[in-house]
């Protein structure tokens, strides 16, 4: 009695062995493969529970995430044979199962060493198509774009999808360093003087045109000022004559008083002159007055 129930208890043991070892479970993060003797049976597992024949299937499951990758510091050339340190990551992630465990054995360390072999190749594409300069002032965008156009049908035949490629940093050898920032003195200082010489230029055709400016608008108002005057002057003779025309007499004796007063008016002048003479013809007794 006591072995029959030993020998039902071994049973059920192996029957919840062979239950377990029949069925897997795939996780909502996971990708599976069930494959027997290194041929993949099936790919398409959706999460949830499944099925398998004991020791003849083979289950493996990897990561559907996005997986990062770092890569150390690796040594391009430019267009002019200049030396670049570039480091870099890649963020990739599977995209079709069955090729990635066929061109990788479904290990993420060799994918992973040929998605760098992947991207150095498109960086050197990408360096080597530019100098120094346009490599250090390239908008990152524009060099990643660049670098993921020619990894992606590489990165496709592994059967993963690039996420993203981008420059950690790009450093420069000592020596190289210096002569970079000798060059890009150098051609900051030749910028700078063509723009002052061309702020120089602008300032003096600028001060020409006002000098010109000025030149005409003071002769023009000097025109005008001596035409003002030639009428003011014309008016005044004008009046003068109508003046002497009704009373000359009175019109002599007004213009003597106005010499009076501008020629002996000032203290210390001296003028000689006879008593007698006509210019004072008007101080003598014996001459009248003009009347009005």
């Amino acid at each position: 009695m006591q072995n029959r129930i030993l020998y039902g208890l071994l049973a059920l043991v192996a029957l919840i062995l062979v239950i377990r070892a029949s069925v897997f479970t795939v996780s909502e993060g996971q990708l599976a493969i069930k494959s027997t003797g290194g041929e993949i049976v099936d790919a398409n597992f959706q999460p949830g529970l499944h099925f398998r024949i004991p020791l003849v299937n083979e289950v493996s499951r990897f990561d559907k995430r996005i997986i990062t990758q770092l890569y150390p510091a690796e040594r391009f050339l430019t267009r002019e044979q200049e030396q670049l340190n570039v480091d870099f990551y890649v963020k990739w992630r599977i995209s079709n199962l069955r090729r990635y465990y066929e061109s990788t054995g479904g290990t993420e360390d060799v994918a992973n060493a040929r998605l760098g072999e992947t991207i150095k190749d498109s960086i050197k594409t990408v360096v080597t198509q530019r100098t120094l300069q346009q490599v250090i002032t390239a908008e990152r965008a524009e060099f990643t774009d660049a670098m993921m156009k020619n990894a992606r049908p590489a990165a496709k035949q592994l059967g993963v999808e690039l996420v993203d490629v981008r420059i950690t940093k790009i450093d420069l050898p000592q020596q190289v360093r210096d002569s970079v920032y000798d060059r890009m003195r150098a051609t900051f200082k030749a910028q700078a003087a063509k723009l002052r010489a061309e702020g120089i230029e602008t300032s003096e055709k600028t001060r020409a045109e006002a000098n010109k400016q000025q030149t005409e608008i003071i002769a023009d108002a000097a025109r005008q000022a001596a035409q003002i005057r030639g009428q003011g002057d014309a008016s005044a003779s004008e009046v003068y004559a109508k003046s002497y025309s009704q009373n000359a007499e009175f019109y002599s004796f007004y213009r003597s008083m106005q010499s009076y007063r501008e020629s002996i008016g000032t203290q210390g002048d001296v003028l000689v002159i006879a008593p007698d003479s006509a210019y004072f013809k008007y101080f003598n007794k014996s001459q009248a007055l003009p009347q009005r």
